[in-house]
Parts: C-alpha cells; structure tokens; sequence
C-alpha cells in the first residue's frame, strides 16, 4: 500500500485548503489514481487496522440493495448510522422516511435503477419491444393532445454486468453506475464511488475493474472503497470464471479533512506490511471449477464469506468521519 501513502504526501505537499458542506476544512487535490495487481496481493492498508469487516458487511448491504443503515448495522457496518440520522439537511429531507432510512443508495441503483420509457400509444412494435425486455405498462395518458404510454422496469445493472461477461467478454460497455440525477434530492447522500467499469480478457482468462470516485475522503473513505472495489471484482471473477487482475482507482476530488490529518501523519511514519491475499469461502461456486453460472449468489452472499489472509497490520488509528 505505498501507493496509497505516495497519495498521502502529495495531497499534503501540493494540495489546497477547500471549504466545503460539512463545515470541516479539507486539504483537496484534483485528480488522482492508485492501480493494484490483484495477483500480487489484496489492497488492503497496513499502516493502520483496516474495518475489513465493516468495509464487506457495506459491500453485502449494496448487493442487496439495502436503503436503511439498519440493514447495514445487522451486515456489521456503522457508517451509515450518522448519515440516516445525524445529518441535519437529510433530516429535514421531506422525502426522508423515518429512523435510518437512507432513500435509494448506492445499491438500489446498482440492483433496481428505475428505468422509464413514453412512447406513443400507437407505437406498436416499440411497445412490444419494451415488454419482451421485462418493462411494463404502468398508465396511459396524453401530453399536448397525444396519446402516450408510460412503461416501468427496474433494471438489475450489476446482473447485467454478469451476463455480458458471460455472454460477449470483449464487450467495452460492461458497467454500472449510481449516480441517477432523477433521485439526488431523495437521498441521504449521493454516490462519491459512482462509477464501476469491467474488463475482461478471455484470453487470458482475467478480468479487472477501473472504479470512479467523485470525491473522496482519503483518510477514512479510500481503504474502505479500496476494500470494497477489490472484493466485488473478486467475487464477480468467483461467478464468472475469471482471475481478477487490475484494479485501477480514479478520484476526482481527492481530499483529506483537517480532523484526521494526526490519524494520517503518524501512518506516514509507519512502513507498510506485505499485502494480504483475499479468500472466498469455498461454498461460494466457482465457476472456473464447476461450469455452473450462478449469479444469484450476488444476493446469498454473507460477509462471513470473505476472509483476509496473511494480514498484518500496525496499531489501530482513529478519526471522525465527517457528515
């Protein structure tokens, strides 16, 4: 993980202070990219006590496409406690719908985007083309004296992911993404991780991941997102048949917040470990070894089902998380 702490530096060396919503002063760079070989190791940090378990039960929860952080806390994942119910703007949110309820996060995007089309009444084989494609008619209506018709799907873009790389592996479109403007004003947080792009090489049998990040807390929110990214192109490697190889990171706005730079200056003191391997319980079907495509396992997956091995870490460090 020197990469990870190379990105440490120079935001600290070349960044600039930023105001920004959480009223917590951040050192804020543009730019910036972190790549990993998932064959020489997990990139999990070492310089500190890494929330593994934390950073997978979030994992489970967006798979599942979990909308209330007590879902997540029942995944064995907090941080999405403060953002349901301690944020003042979410709060007041009339579309808020009680205690931890979080609106359309991250997962429900990922699993059930909800897809729209109006097309006019007498289109005939637009409409019958929509329906064999899973949509279906909601209501009937007219808009400037036309007759329309409103059809509704909710589209499962990570399971569509899985079938293209089944189906047509060189395809460049295999991607999925949370950033739906439709529903920014609905919910408690919109997606920073928003973009998840997928690679494979049927020749040689691997398969990576590059992961766009709008914004990103790099002394908390980059070890967590790391974790995550690495172990979802793992397990889609696990359903697929391949090797999971490159993950390559990209931030935006990459930025440290003022209350965590001690947290992060004595990681900088610290040498970093050897990297750790991932490993996926064995009752998790491997396609590689049972030809047998089993997709559903995108929702019977438990965090129990992932393990760190060979994890060696320095003294834990702590840090708020700013809301």
């Amino acid at each position: 993980m020197k990469q990870y702490l190379d990105l440490v530096r120079t935001i600290l060396d070349t960044g600039a202070w930023q105001e920004n919503r959480t009223g917590i002063r951040t050192i804020s760079m543009p730019g910036a990219m972190l790549r990993f070989d998932l064959q020489q190791g997990f990139p999990a940090v070492t310089t500190k006590k890494l929330a593994f378990k934390s950073a997978i039960g979030e994992l489970v929860g967006f798979l599942r496409a979990s909308r209330s952080a007590a879902d997540f806390r029942a995944l064995g994942c907090k941080v999405w406690d403060a953002n349901a119910n301690e944020n003042a703007q979410w709060l007041a949110n009339p579309y808020r719908q009680g205690v931890d309820d979080l609106g359309d996060v991250y997962g429900v995007q990922w699993r059930q985007w909800p897809g729209y089309k109006v097309l006019d009444a007498s289109a005939d084989a637009q409409i019958a083309d929509a329906t064999r494609r899973g949509f279906r008619i909601v209501t009937r209506f007219d808009e400037d004296g036309a007759p329309k018709v409103l059809l509704y799907k909710a589209i499962d873009q990570l399971r569509q992911c899985l079938d293209t790389i089944m189906e047509n592996p060189s395809d460049r479109r295999i991607l999925f993404h949370a950033w739906n403007p439709a529903v920014l004003d609905q919910i408690a947080l919109p997606a920073c991780h928003l973009l998840y792009q997928f690679l494979p090489n049927a020749t040689k049998r691997e398969i990576s991941l590059c992961l766009y990040i709008r914004s990103n807390d790099v002394g908390l929110g980059t070890p967590f997102n790391l974790t995550e990214g690495a172990a979802l192109l793992s397990l889609v490697g696990r359903l697929t048949g391949y090797t999971p190889r490159w993950f390559t990171y990209f931030i935006g706005d990459a930025h440290i917040y003022e209350n965590q730079l001690d947290m992060l200056q004595q990681q900088l003191t610290r040498e970093p470990y050897e990297s750790p391997r991932l490993e996926i319980a064995e009752r998790v079907p491997d396609y590689a070894k049972t030809g047998i495509y089993a997709p559903e396992w995108l929702e019977q997956i438990e965090p129990s089902d992932f393990s760190l091995v060979g994890y060696r870490h320095h003294e834990p460090l702590t840090a708020p998380m700013a809301v």
